[in-house]
């Protein structure tokens, strides 16, 4: 090993050749970054539909915040991959905040 000449690590699959190991860090990442920033959104949505229900106001906030994690769990998965963050996969991210008004304002 020569540490003025670093080689990148490889795996040899047998059938399609050579395949690297970054992508796949990058999948690994980004997916575990992803779901458990989601997890919290989702921990939000439930609190927020325990809370009572004589405050809207605390529901509703919950419920945004929810969204805000959610688009930035979006964020970070696309920031991973190096893609340009502004895009409409964004709108994913609001899909806690908006099943979450559903269900506690419903």
């Amino acid at each position: 090993m020569d540490p003025d000449n670093p080689r990148r690590e490889t795996i040899r699959h047998s059938d399609n050749g050579p395949m690297h190991l970054e992508p796949v860090q990058k999948w690994v990442l980004s997916v575990l970054a992803a779901v458990t920033i989601a997890h919290l959104a989702v921990g939000l949505v439930i609190a927020a539909m325990y809370v009572d229900d004589s405050r809207t106001d605390a529901q509703v906030g919950l419920n945004v915040i929810a969204a805000a994690f959610g688009v930035i769990a979006v964020v970070v998965f696309r920031a991973i991959h190096q893609k340009s963050m502004l895009s409409a996969w964004l709108l994913l991210g609001l899909v806690p905040g908006v099943v979450g008004l559903w269900l506690t304002l419903a």
